[in-house]
């Protein structure tokens, strides 16, 4: 249920064309799409464990504390996640790319944080974690995301600085990339 809804939120804020981009600082590179790839095949895995015993030999016994923290998670993370598009509206691109209207956005939720979409990923990985029993499902969109995470953070940020200069030099001053008061 948490993966529909981790396909549906960013579609029902983009309807009327958040999905592509023009004029990009950034682009679909190679890395992009592969890193893209590797988070797509970790979310498809837990699919695969639900649908199928392939992965069956990394199963192990499910723990009610672990389950009702892992739920838990998920909701905070497909809400954050909500709150992220619906904050974001036309801006957001699932690829680094910004648009001839793309404004800098610092209201609501990222008012705080200045990455909480990709906050809500690594809250709704965790929880996936805890909710499923198997050592290959559980953590694989996690540990996928973050490598994407790491590559792309820094880069989206230097993306931002160059496009928005001062603006986002003083937002940087004010918000934290991912945990506020903390980093």
């Amino acid at each position: 249920m948490g993966s529909v809804a981790l396909l549906v939120i960013p579609h029902l804020q983009h309807r009327k064309g958040g999905r592509g981009g023009r004029g990009g600082a950034g682009g679909k590179k190679l890395l992009e799409r592969l890193l893209l790839g590797l988070v797509s095949l970790g979310f498809l895995l837990p699919l695969i464990w639900v649908a199928t015993p392939v992965l069956a030999l990394a199963d192990y016994p499910l723990r009610p504390a672990p389950y009702i923290t892992g739920i838990i998670l998920l909701a905070a993370g497909l809400w954050l996640l909500h709150r992220s598009h619906a904050t974001l509206g036309e801006n957001w691109s699932i690829s680094l790319e910004l648009r001839e209207r793309h404004e800098l956005v610092t209201r609501g939720i990222y008012r705080r944080v200045r990455h909480p979409m990709y906050l809500a990923l690594l809250v709704y990985s965790l929880g996936q974690a805890l909710v499923l029993p198997n050592w290959i499902a559980g953590p694989s969109y996690g540990v996928a995301f973050s490598c994407l995470l790491v590559f792309r953070l820094g880069r989206e940020e230097r993306i931002m600085l160059e496009r928005f200069g001062k603006d986002y030099e003083a937002y940087m001053e004010r918000t934290r990339r991912l945990i506020p008061g903390v980093w």
